[in-house]
């Protein structure tokens, strides 16, 4: 007897080392998943790069790997990390690599110089951020002066999530809170692009139209079908950054949540109640109509236990079980996580990487703990400084690959004395993707596809430790960071007498 097909919709997400798809059913169950590695282009210490093309070819390898004639594809959700600066020609093909989001720093000359000419307050009020790394516009602006070439063939902007709906159904739209990240080309007040900051800082290109995350951008053209092994005529959502989909993937979306992700980087996303703006936070529009945002994020967390993995040569597994047994403060190691400079709350390029205590009796498992206890800091410092600046946080929920075994997010909540939710399905960005999708073919609940799982809750036993290591932490930064400058201004030098890649091209 034949048996029809199941119907189900496909979220895809790329991130910072890897693209990850899932093929849902209608009442959230995942079918099936893939993922796919890939590595980031470092020219300089502080400069991050990716080629674009490689967004198209690992989501067409994920969706012809997902689909087939036992299922039938229903509609496409999409996301990405960002904000991200892709520029493409008329033919929408590269003109150079992306520039990727806050962990990217290249661009301090031009917020030094776009502060002066528009003012720090005014930007501030106006798109509720300061010119940070993070900020998409001045990285358009390094791009314009340092690479004019390039720039003179660009025409339009692009995210992983905006490159791929161009790809499956030829349409050029953002979502509005990747939009909100491309300070200072936006205001969330309007909740529309800044013309005359715009016309200021890149008159040359036609920006996107927009629309919200779960909108639908347009419909799966027969090319992109035939290319991905998808229906035609389907329809794919506009997409919007990976932690704001991890948001939705959690039902983190009410005011007083919290989401933490933790991924290669760590987001933090407290929605409120109302526009709240710090200089040392992003305030940003939602995902979804109506929300707003309270949002912080490090540099590196996973990233820097990758970096070990490397080091040691173990895996991550045995590098977790021998974290396990070093007892909370990791024997008087202490670690400052700034390996590729900071983002929030410090906002610091140039800050770096310290490891204090190291003794010969340290193993690589003190090691590996005091790198997750590093991140643990850097979280309770980026929580004291959103509730500073008037956010909301009632409800904590943990998302993305580091919540896979215990370990982690119970140091997390030991440090900051924050009780966390782990929903049932923590794939992430991907998931929250494929409920946006789903949502454009029926009513959904994101309360009905994943539930909560189990609670994260400090223990109580190390709070006396963890409060005392903060103190230091705090005050090891403050110490160090003149060191640490001068340091970073080295390594730039040294970079400067290694090859770069070719302007222009899109390697």
């Amino acid at each position: 007897m034949t048996t029809s097909p199941v119907s189900a919709v496909l979220g895809v997400d790329v991130g910072t080392s890897s693209t990850k798809g899932v093929l849902v059913s209608g009442d959230g169950t995942v079918l099936r998943s893939g993922v796919r590695e890939h590595s980031v282009d470092h020219p300089r210490p502080s400069q991050f790069e990716m080629d674009p093309r490689i967004w198209t070819e690992e989501f067409v390898s994920l969706s012809r790997e997902l689909v087939g004639d036992d299922v039938q594809v229903q509609a496409v959700g999409v996301s990405g990390m960002g904000p991200c600066v892709a520029l493409a020609d008329d033919r929408d093909e590269p003109t150079r690599p992306a520039i990727l989001y806050g962990v990217d720093m290249r661009a301090g000359a031009q917020i030094e110089r776009l502060n002066a000419e528009l003012g720090s307050a005014p930007i501030l009020e106006r798109c509720g951020s300061a010119l940070t790394s993070q900020a998409a516009g001045p990285k358009i602006a390094w791009v314009k002066e340092n690479e004019p070439d390039a720039y003179r063939r660009s025409v339009r902007l692009f995210m992983p999530s905006t490159w791929l709906v161009r790809m499956l159904t030829g349409e050029y739209v953002l979502d509005h809170h990747s939009a909100s990240q491309c300070t200072p080309l936006y205001d969330t007040e309007a909740l529309d692009w800044h013309e005359p900051w715009v016309s200021r800082i890149c008159p040359e290109l036609e920006l996107p139209r927009l629309r919200w995350a779960g909108e639908a951008a347009g419909n799966v053209t027969p090319a992109a079908a035939e290319r991905a092994g998808l229906p035609p005529g389907i329809p794919v959502i506009t997409g919007t950054v990976d932690a704001w989909a991890e948001a939705v993937s959690a039902g983190a979306q009410h005011v007083g949540d919290l989401l933490l992700m933790y991924g290669t980087t760590m987001f933090l996303v407290n929605t409120v109640a109302e526009r709240v703006s710090h200089p040392a936070l992003w305030g940003t529009v939602g995902a979804l109509p109506g929300t707003r945002n309270l949002a912080g994020g490090l540099a590196t967390s996973g990233s820097i236990t990758t970096w070990l993995r490397d080091l040691t040569g173990s895996g991550y597994a045995e590098l977790s079980a021998l974290a396990a047994e070093s007892p909370a403060g990791a024997r008087g190691l202490l670690m400052l996580p700034y390996f590729a400079g900071e983002r929030t709350p410090i906002m610091d390029p140039q800050a770096r990487g310290v490891l204090a205590g190291l003794t010969l009796a340290h193993t690589s498992g003190d090691l590996y703990r005091a790198a997750l206890e590093a991140t643990g800091f850097a979280v309770r410092h980026n929580v004291e400084a959103m509730t500073a600046a008037g956010g909301d946080i009632r409800r904590v929920v943990a998302v993305g690959g580091g919540t896979t075994g215990s370990l982690w997010t119970q140091i997390v909540s030991d440090i900051t004395g924050l009780t966390q939710v782990i929903p049932t399905q923590t794939v992430g960005a991907s998931y929250g993707g494929a409920f946006l999708a789903a949502s454009l073919i029926a009513p959904v609940s994101i309360e009905d596809w994943n539930p909560p799982l189990e609670l994260r809750e400090p223990n109580p036993d190390n709070a006396d430790r963890y409060d005392h290591l903060y103190r230091s932490y705090r005050d090891l930064y403050l110490s160090t960071a003149d060191v640490a400058h001068d340091l970073a201004a080295l390594q730039e030098q040294d970079s400067m007498h290694q090859p770069a890649p070719a302007q222009g091209a899109a390697s």
